[in-house]
């Protein structure tokens, strides 16, 4: 399968870019863009809020979507070029008409779209946001990016300018350089859709114009909407990583023994686990993550003991077979698909999830049977949310020890294997298939 190239595509909406609809999708992509960048909101939580998307078409919302997502993965880029043609800071810019203007050269550099359109909704957004005033300066703005598009915008120079510095250098510092200029460059992608069935893989496959990867996941090069793709309304699927799919399986054979989710929403772990015939106690702090995943179990027609409460202080009625925890992290193996987190998490953040993890790891193996198996995983690239957590928790005495990831269990994943047997996947590892989220997963074994 051919990847989908990192570059310039064209956009398709339900409606001509400069008509009204689309004119909408960009005023709810400025506003998404600013209560990222501004507010400091999660994306998927300004998506979940931002009411000028409801009254939208699906290709619409999908369309701002795609414009603050573009937007967001490529900022350093989109504000290095602006900076080099306002006449005062960007800080100093007023935030819609920075928002506005952002938009634009991500749909002139990244998307394709023609240029007039570009011009003309930016100035009319510009009259539509009270900055009628800066409508001139909008126009000249937009007018000169869009004729002067660089050649080199998918280089791993100009993908680099889309992270802090303080990120691209922890991923030079652990990875060596030319790994840490593929991950930034493979993070340029909009990742693929990946999901997992609860059967007949390669049925499902033919039925959703999907591949089926090496490890059994389906990936689809074309997304469309989820809701409305075959198998949906009937339960026979759900949206998940590749890479977060691989956890859970690494359980091995769960049919009829009892394991604990921790920190489960929104719930595709839990959803394999149960549909391995686990029986599932899938544990979460927040009750509207829980209430989402009970959602999500109920069209899967699958079930599961679900509990609000505190990982740290939580304890099962009785030990358990497996324990699988994914706790809050940085999150930096997912920015092709969250372009938002290296505008929401900085290094002070570290130090307070890495706490939070070992917290949550020694209540993890407090609920384990001697002889079960505990998975450890984040979607971190940071060492001190994976490797370093896994080897301080062993030099502390805890009562595990390493059940090394065998080649046969991660097929087509042998070079994510580490010397201690632990699991690392990168984004830049399946180039050819589309890419990957980088994890890091740990198997243990409780001895006593």
């Amino acid at each position: 399968m051919s990847r989908r190239p990192h570059g310039r595509r064209s956009v398709r909406t339900s409606a001509p870019p400069g008509t009204r609809s689309g004119l909408e999708a960009r005023q709810a992509a400025i506003e998404l863009l600013q209560a990222v960048v501004v507010a400091k909101q999660p994306l998927d939580e300004a998506l979940h809020r931002a009411n000028q998307l409801a009254h939208l078409a699906w290709r619409d919302r999908a369309f701002a979507r795609m414009l603050v997502s573009t937007a967001l993965r490529r900022l350093g880029q989109i504000d290095a070029a602006l900076a080099g043609r306002l006449t005062r800071p960007l800080d100093q810019t007023p935030p819609a008409v920075l928002a506005i203007l952002r938009i634009g050269v991500a749909q002139a550099w990244f998307l394709n779209t023609p240029a007039h359109a570009v011009v003309s909704t930016g100035v009319d957004l510009a009259n539509a946001n009270g900055a009628a005033h800066a409508a001139g300066m909008v126009n000249a703005v937009l007018r000169a990016l869009t004729e002067a598009v660089p050649d080199d915008l998918d280089s791993a120079d100009a993908a680099r300018t889309n992270l802090p510095d303080w990120l691209y250098q922890r991923f030079a510092e652990t990875y060596g350089a030319a790994t840490a200029d593929a991950i930034v460059v493979a993070q340029l992608s909009e990742p693929p859709l990946d999901i997992s069935v609860k059967a007949d893989p390669e049925a499902w496959a033919e039925q959703l114009d999907a591949t089926v990867l090496p490890t059994g996941t389906l990936r689809r090069v074309d997304g469309g909407a989820v809701t409305s793709l075959p198998g949906y309304a009937e339960g026979a699927w759900w949206v998940q990583d590749a890479a977060a799919a691989l956890p859970a399986r690494l359980l091995g054979d769960v049919a009829g023994k009892r394991v604990i989710d921790l920190c489960a929403a929104p719930g595709g772990k839990t959803s394999q686990l149960a549909a391995a015939g686990a029986q599932v106690t899938a544990v979460d702090q927040a009750p509207s993550r829980l209430t989402r995943l009970s959602d999500n179990l109920a069209r899967l027609a699958l079930s599961a003991e679900l509990v609000t409460g505190d990982v740290e202080t939580w304890r099962p009625d009785a030990p358990a077979d497996g324990v699988l925890l994914d706790p809050s992290c940085t999150s930096t193996g997912t920015i092709r698909r969250h372009p938002d987190v290296p505008h929401l998490k900085g290094p002070n953040k570290i130090g307070r999830l890495v706490a939070r993890q070992e917290h949550l790891l020694n209540s993890a193996v407090e609920m384990l049977t001697p002889g079960g198996l505990l998975v450890y995983c984040t979607c971190s690239l940071l060492p001190e949310e994976g490797e370093r957590q896994i080897a301080r928790l062993l030099k502390r005495g805890a009562p595990l020890v390493r059940e090394p990831v065998r080649p046969d269990e991660v097929p087509g994943l042998a070079e994510a294997i580490t010397p201690e047997g632990e699991l690392r996947t990168l984004p830049s590892h399946w180039p050819n298939q589309g890419g990957l989220d980088g994890f890091h997963v740990s198997r243990l074994r409780r001895t006593s």
